[in-house]
């Protein structure tokens, strides 16, 4: 590498105007000259042309690039530089002449120093340790409250529909109690939110006091709410109407992301949110929560994998694309359409369906047929049927009258056969049901055609969307060569696919596998959404969804349909996928809106001689029995967790009538407990009780092979501890070195024995702290520490080998890249993250941009009433 490396020429006064003296400071040749000394460092060679390309002729990567940031930002003599201004200005003479405007000067004489971080304003609200477990205690109280009333009244309703005689009497039964049950659940949260908090106002309070502890008992029965799953149906919209939501005429909402604080939340006439969206209404802050308005005017779009933080809004038909967001304050102006993160103009129309006719009484029928199938088909075959099962296996029904003493071994006879029939028996009728069912659905729909809302067609795609989305078969298939047969199987077109051993992960999820098409050779990490459905306020259509040939798909990316990439494209993780412009080939896209990077570099290929010939099929051939006995030792593992709780299920029964409806209560609480312990047990056995260490391999090394295991135990459970102490409990039975007090609301991290944590960090909603990647076919980890007071605003996105500052704040929907040091104090925000010093507040303080009627004043009281 140093044989292409070359002296800094000083330019003469004839040279381009770019190198001669600014009249405001130092000259750009000076510049010139310490970013090269800076960077001959970074790479260990003892000089750099001002004209050599960083990849291309230095041979360095986005790593590498990343701690050259980091380096000069801590030179007080240096502008700071962005990975964004690197791969834009990809040598050092084009990269000091696009910052000559942020070359700082000396004043007066006086050295060159940066503007002192503002520490008052970034200190978090750090609770007393007392109040921290006050709120625990009182939370597990609230859990626990509530476990007895639900075992309360199912055991009355169990006792209730026994009691019938002939099968009609059980199916009326059943309906009246199931019916019942539906709408006291339904109607719990909106009596709990009137009662403990009336209407919502802006405002904020800290986390872990009791005003808190109102708030966590309204969120968490709102996402308990069995109404989640009727988003995009009018009756959500009305379910939300009823939490104090002003929402106008013909709403169409597809995001399960439930917004908490409703009565903050206007959206008006004819507007659609596509679905991953957060229109939250509240967000955690330094210690506290924070609570604003978010309005949405008339035919008003927003689009899939959005963030809209508190204090937003938007015009009558303005438009935000995919993978955007809007931070505290902004605005975008009636009939505008912007996107990215932070959002920007675009003069792109999101909305490529045409309109059809789809008044109020289509949306009031096709409400009123949920009801009815809910009612009259879902609940009695629910409740009947859990009763029909009791009566089928003696062994269980007899275990519920109170004569009826077991022995030990005839209780774990009985539950062994029972969990292995319900276990494995619903794993295969539900992969039958899953390659029939949605293709007979699929009859009904064709591609590109236009049909109204609400309709028969609507239900159908909404069914096939449910149905092929089922997490646990890409949990089982994910990240082997056999996740290829199951997504063909459901419909994807793979005629040209070409086996890599990982070409999908665990998760990816698609609004119709019958429109996805995937070329030779592309590989595809986790997180993939396919949006092959495009919406309007009162329409759909499907269309095809095509990813070329010899692609790779980082994670958390939206590929909508008609995406403007071809052949030998490198995705990078929360990419903005174009859809306008030319088609993209051969190159890298990175950011929110995106802009092209190189497509691989050197450190990135130097696995490529295994990914062909003999070689491949023989490393193929062995990572295919390792994921085999990885997929049977998991699906293992999860049986023997039904088992367990199959058999404890019969010994509480075998004991009902003793303790009655407490022993419920009990049993539901053991159940959540025992889950999460025993979950971390197997992983930290996987992991052989010892902690990671970063590597650089490919994906044909055993130690990849092992490395993915683990990505395969269930965490699904993590969300029931968010917003509470035991989430951190629970992080650091799992090798997570986490601080004392840190309020996580919904993070998620993957390799937890190298990610650090620091005291009173506060993560949102949505966050992910990612210490690998795999690119191609390698796959490289290294540790990522957050220091104490730190915060990660809703769905950040935090990469490997980075290291954040005391009390520095991420902003929402950001990507922070692997490799990026952030200071203490600082404010960083965007895809890709970077500073903003012109901007006093952004991205969360409120300053000259954010200022806002409705914006808390320091000290403001609690937000509930």
């Amino acid at each position: 590498m140093g044989e292409k490396s070359a002296e800094v020429v000083i330019p003469g006064p004839d040279e381009p105007p770019s190198t001669r003296r600014n009249s405001a400071g130092p000259s750009i040749m000076e510049t010139e000259r310490k970013l090269a000394e800076v960077l001959a460092e970074v790479v260990c060679v003892e000089r750099v042309s001002a004209d050599s390309h960083f990849f291309e002729d230095l041979g360095a990567n986005s790593l590498v690039m990343a701690q050259f940031c980091a380096r000069v930002r801590k030179r007080s003599d240096l502008p700071s530089v962005s990975m964004k201004d690197i791969y834009r200005n990809p040598t050092i003479r084009h990269l000091a002449a696009a910052l000559a405007d942020a070359i700082p000067t000396p004043v007066d004489g006086q050295p060159l120093t940066r503007p002192a971080p503002p520490a008052a304003l970034a200190q978090p609200t750090r609770a007393s340790t007392t109040s921290y477990v006050l709120c625990g205690t009182l939370q597990l109280l609230v859990f626990l409250a509530y476990s007895f009333l639900t075992g309360l009244a199912t055991a009355r309703g169990y006792e209730w529909v026994a009691e019938g005689k002939r099968l009609s009497d059980i199916y009326v039964r059943s309906l009246l109690f199931g019916g019942a049950g539906l709408v006291a659940v339904c109607a719990f949260p909106i009596l709990a939110k009137w009662i403990l908090v009336g209407r919502w106002k802006p405002g904020e309070f800290p986390i872990w006091g009791l005003t808190y502890l109102r708030f966590w008992i309204v969120k968490t029965l709102l996402h308990a709410n069995p109404m989640v799953f009727l988003v995009g149906n009018p009756l959500y919209v009305l379910y939300l109407r009823a939490l104090g939501a002003r929402i106008g005429k013909r709403v169409t909402i597809l995001s399960r992301s439930v917004p908490v604080c409703t009565d903050l939340l206007t959206i008006g006439p004819d507007t659609l949110v596509r679905k991953d969206s957060f229109f939250l209404c509240y967000r955690a802050h330094a210690g506290r929560i924070q609570t604003g308005r978010v309005t949405l005017g008339r035919d008003v779009y927003v689009g899939e994998k959005t963030v809209l933080d508190i204090d937003t809004s938007m015009g009558d038909g303005a438009q935000l694309g995919h993978a955007s967001s809007l931070y505290r304050g902004e605005s975008i102006p009636a009939g505008e359409h912007w996107h990215g993160s932070p959002a920007q103009p675009t003069d792109f129309d999101y909305i490529r369906v045409e309109r059809a006719e789809c008044g109020t009484l289509r949306r009031v029928c096709f409400g009123l047929a949920t009801l009815l199938q809910l009612f009259l088909l879902y609940i009695p075959l629910a409740i009947g049927g859990l009763y029909m099962v009791f009566i089928a296996v003696p062994a269980l029904g007899k275990r519920v009258e109170p004569t009826d003493v077991n022995s030990v071994s005839e209780l774990f006879a009985d539950a062994l056969i029972t969990s292995l029939v319900l276990f494995f028996g619903i794993v295969v009728i539900g992969l039958a049901a899953l390659f029939i069912g949605p293709r007979l659905l699929n009859l009904v729909i064709k591609p590109d055609k236009v049909y109204p809302l609400y309709g028969f067609q609507y239900g159908a795609q909404r069914a096939i969307a449910l149905m092929t989305n089922i997490h646990f078969f890409t949990w089982l298939f994910g990240d082997s060569s056999y996740i290829v047969h199951y997504l063909r199987g459901l419909g994807y077109d793979l005629t040209n696919v070409e086996q890599t051993g990982s070409n999908f992960g665990t998760e990816v999820v698609q609004e119709s596998p019958f429109q996805v098409s995937i070329g030779r050779g592309t590989m595809v990490a986790d997180g993939l959404s396919i949006v092959n459905a495009e919406f309007s306020s009162t329409s759909f259509r499907v269309s095809r969804a095509t990813i070329g040939p010899h692609n790779f798909i980082g994670n958390n990316i939206a590929f909508p349909a008609g995406a403007r990439t071809g052949d030998n494209c490198l995705l990078a993780t929360k990419v903005m996928v174009p859809l306008d412009g030319e088609i993209r080939e051969g190159v890298g896209l990175l950011g929110s809106p995106s802009f092209e990077i190189p497509r691989s570099v050197e450190r990135d290929s130097r696995f490529d001689h295994l990914r062909s010939g003999a070689e491949l099929r023989r490393r193929l051939a062995a990572k295919n029995r390792y994921n085999l006995r990885s997929m049977a030792l998991l699906l293992g593992l999860r049986w023997l967790h039904t088992f367990a709780l199959t058999a404890l299920g019969l010994a509480f029964l075998n004991l009902y009538g003793a303790l009655g409806y407490l022993l419920i209560a009990v049993y539901l609480a053991f159940t959540l407990g025992f889950t999460a312990v025993y979950y971390a047990v197997v992983e930290r056995c996987i992991a052989r009780f010892r902690r990671l260490r970063p590597q650089l391999c490919s994906i044909y090394d055993p130690y990849f092979w092992w490395h993915e295991r683990m990505w395969k135990v269930p965490e699904r459970h993590f969300m029931v501890f968010n917003g509470t102490p035991f989430k951190n409990v629970l992080w650091r039975m799992l090798g997570v070195r986490i601080g004392r007090r840190v309020f996580d609301d919904g993070c998620h991290v993957t390799e937890r024995t190298l990610t650090a944590i620091g005291d009173d960090c506060t993560l949102n909603v949505g966050t992910k702290i990612q210490c690998h990647s795999q690119e191609d076919g390698t796959f490289k980890s290294d540790r990522t520490t957050l220091g104490a007071g730190c915060t990660l605003g809703v769905a950040a996105h935090v990469h490997y080998g980075v290291i954040v500052g005391d009390n520095a704040e991420l902003a929402p929907d950001s990507f922070l890249m692997k490799g990026e040091e952030v200071p203490p104090y600082a404010r960083w925000g965007g895809n890709p993250a970077a500073e903003n010093p012109d901007a006093p507040g952004w991205p969360f303080g409120v300053g000259p941009a954010t200022a806002t009627a409705t914006s808390p004043a320091p000290g403001a009281a609690p937000t509930v009433s």
